[in-house]
């Protein structure tokens, strides 16, 4: 008999029967899943295998213009080189992070001169730069939950955040609480959210949200918070190995977390696949593990290190430009330079390059 959640998995493939190749709408993190300097950690349960007949797309449509494909690379404040960011490949970065204070403020930024450094080459190149509040911040998640319950603390941190978007030049905010729960948090998640929306919006400010791939604590995200927002980053990766999984971030996992996601009703064009650009365990840099084997580009496991290589990145690029969404990438500094880049490869996969 199959397990419960393979058989729900099973009625979304029929239900989400749209989702395959040639159904493309018009398009429109943080937590650090590397395990290392910021681990990203998933709290969901172990992840099940896509439905029968899942769709595996594999090429982009022929003919005409390409539409819009939003690439979303985090560069953290901890390491990394803006010299380094390929911005010809990026269509937005998310500088990660500033945390919220219990007192309704932000704590200060880390790094104020490579945000501004960030920002002034991101715009040169005609990408937009957004600040990344939230983050794993080892799970503790509780200035979140005091400033969301309360209406004044709730103003409060929407003016701080207005004043440092203005201040730093940013277009936009991404919001990443890890994790609100169902129920009274998710309630206080979704008043947050309006009050930022109401206020970024008039100002043609970006809002988007870095939520769990799947798991108990996605429904903390309700599905009011869709209309508010520009789009979801979905952190499809540190899945757990539960029920036997033994890869965090796989192909049948990206479509799980897209099959769940899009069955609560988000719009496919505001569904930005997340992948990663390191292995576990323990977490590596993609950029490591090259360095280690030079047939690591080619394969997905090097050294016991299970990671996306190059054919995987490219795949799961084509599944989401197929749905008509986008890549985020936790996190930018972890690629490589060269011609065994990731970043490169979804550029190809997604017809930019």
């Amino acid at each position: 008999m199959f397990p419960k959640k393979f058989v729900l998995l099973l009625f979304l493939g029929g239900l989400l029967a749209g989702f395959g190749p040639g159904c493309a709408s018009a398009p429109p993190a943080s937590q650090p899943g590397s395990g290392t300097e910021n681990p990203r950690g998933s709290e969901s349960g172990g992840p099940t295998p896509g439905s029968a007949g899942a769709p595996d797309p594999t090429a982009l449509p022929e003919g005409g213009a390409k539409p819009a494909f939003p690439i979303i690379g985090y560069f953290p404040s901890w390491q990394g080189e803006v010299e380094d960011v390929r911005f010809d490949r990026l269509t937005h970065v998310n500088y990660a992070f500033v945390l919220p204070t219990a007192t309704g403020g932000l704590t200060a930024i880390d790094g104020a001169a490579r945000l501004a450094a960030l920002v002034r080459r991101g715009h040169a190149a005609g990408v937009k730069v957004s600040i990344a509040i939230g983050g794993w911040n080892d799970g503790d998640d509780s200035a979140f939950e005091t400033v969301a319950q309360s209406p004044e603390l709730r103003a409060r941190f929407v003016e701080a955040v207005v004043d440092f978007v203005e201040r730093h030049d940013l277009d936009g905010v991404d919001m990443d609480w890890e994790y609100p729960d169902p129920g009274a948090s998710g309630t206080n998640f979704l008043a947050l959210m309006q009050a930022l929306a109401a206020r970024l919006g008039p100002m043609g400010k970006l809002l988007t949200a870095a939520v769990i791939g799947d798991g108990a604590t996605g429904g903390g995200v309700v599905p009011e918070v869709f209309p508010l927002v520009d789009f979801i980053n979905i952190m499809a990766y540190d899945a757990s190995t539960e029920d036997g999984w033994d890869h965090h971030s796989s192909y049948e996992y990206a479509e799980v977390c897209l099959r769940y996601w899009l069955s609560r009703g988000l719009p496919k064009h505001k569904a930005i696949l997340g992948v990663p650009f390191y292995g576990k365990s323990p977490g590596t840099a993609y950029r490591e593990l090259v360095a280690r084997d030079p047939d690591a580009p080619n394969k997905d496991e090097s050294g016991g290190v299970r990671y996306n290589g190059i054919d995987t990145i490219k795949k799961k690029t084509r599944l989401a430009a197929a749905m008509g969404g986008g890549i985020m990438i936790w996190e930018i500094t972890e690629d490589t330079q060269d011609g065994t880049s990731l970043l490169a490869a979804i550029n190809q996969a997604a017809g930019r390059q």
